[in-house]
């Protein structure tokens, strides 16, 4: 094959790889369901809900809410250039605590999520 053909044969393999790997077949859609922010990570939606004097981690997998009877969370909520950090505890379907928060667009969360299994980080941003 001349190097000439090969160029154009290369560039059409990337780009259907590219493509391969950016496809998410799932049976669910990652949207929020209690008006917060969604962040996918391993299968898992983790939905942070911020407010002012309630934050909110609810968990699915597929869709499927997760079982957080025996699960925490650590959430540092990073303003500016101040730092909070915040226990989750148990609430029903999902990880909650409740008082005063700094929360707004642009407040960066990162969330230390403990169960069964090994911890997860995830991170959000608050629009």
């Amino acid at each position: 094959m001349k190097p000439q053909a090969l160029l154009p044969a290369l560039a059409l393999a990337l780009v259907g790889s590219a493509f391969a790997a950016g496809q998410h077949d799932h049976a669910h859609e990652h949207k929020p369901m209690h008006g917060g922010v969604v962040v996918d990570i391993k299968d898992i939606d983790y939905e942070l809900v911020a407010k002012s004097s309630l934050i909110q981690l609810y968990l699915r997998d597929h869709g499927k809410a997760v079982d957080v009877s025996k699960a925490n969370a650590k959430i540092t909520l990073l303003t500016g250039t101040e730092a909070q950090e915040i226990q989750l505890k148990p609430a029903g379907a999902k990880l909650e605590a409740t008082g005063s928060f700094k929360v707004g667009p642009g407040t960066k969360a990162v969330a230390v999520v403990t169960g069964a299994g090994k911890p997860a980080t995830v991170r959000f941003a608050i629009k």
